[in-house]
């Protein structure tokens, strides 16, 4: 294989990869490929990509759990600055794994992506004091199609790092703290329902 290192069906969960990829580096600095479409197709990863994104946030700043609910997008997501804890949870109906989370940190440093294929609900925390979060989507974003669940559900039971605070029925960041940091959520990702609330077969 070429530039990368795959490591696929991370936490028993088909189809979440955890891709290293081969850094270059001497007393200059370092060199590395962030992507490379053939090295995705050796691995047996064949997804085209349409769009990249990029976010910057502080510590303490959690996105997430969101979805898309009639568009699903792939998503290859890395940290270029700081440190995050990436979370990936299994959305599809007909999954052995369905509700079952897997969470890797991705940093400036580790240079680890995180591929997470459609059918997945998405967030992450902020570790460091400010994070810049990029990530490819292979498709474009459709108004209206997002939707979330609650960051804190106790029927998926996300173990975030460095968080300490109780549930309190709610997925308000009220009494949560990152490092004794407060915990900061938009005011639409404090008011998403649990999965059972959210997809009721």
């Amino acid at each position: 294989m070429g530039q990368i290192k795959v490591e696929k069906n991370v936490g028993g969960i088909e189809g979440l990869c955890v891709i290293t990829p081969t850094v270059h580096g001497d007393e200059r600095g370092y060199f590395m490929e962030t992507y490379n479409e053939k090295d995705m197709k050796e691995a047996g990863l064949d997804i085209h990509f349409v769009q990249d994104n990029q976010s910057m946030s502080t510590k303490g700043v959690l996105r997430g759990l969101h979805f898309q609910k009639h568009f699903p997008q792939c998503k290859l997501v890395r940290a270029v600055r700081g440190s995050v804890f990436d979370v990936a949870v299994d959305l599809r109906g007909s999954s052995k794994t369905y509700g079952k989370w897997y969470g890797v940190e991705l940093t400036a440093d580790n240079k680890k992506q995180f591929l997470i294929p459609e059918g997945f609900a998405h967030g992450f925390l902020v570790l460091s004091d400010v994070a810049e979060f990029c990530y490819k989507v292979n498709d474009f974003w459709h108004p209206n199609d997002e939707g979330g669940m609650a960051w804190n559900d106790p029927d998926i039971g996300i173990a975030w790092p460095l968080l300490t605070g109780a549930y309190q029925g709610s997925a308000s960041a009220e009494g949560y703290t990152v490092d004794d940091v407060p915990l900061i959520l938009s005011d639409k990702d404090q008011k998403w329902l649990g999965i059972k609330e959210t997809f009721k077969f």
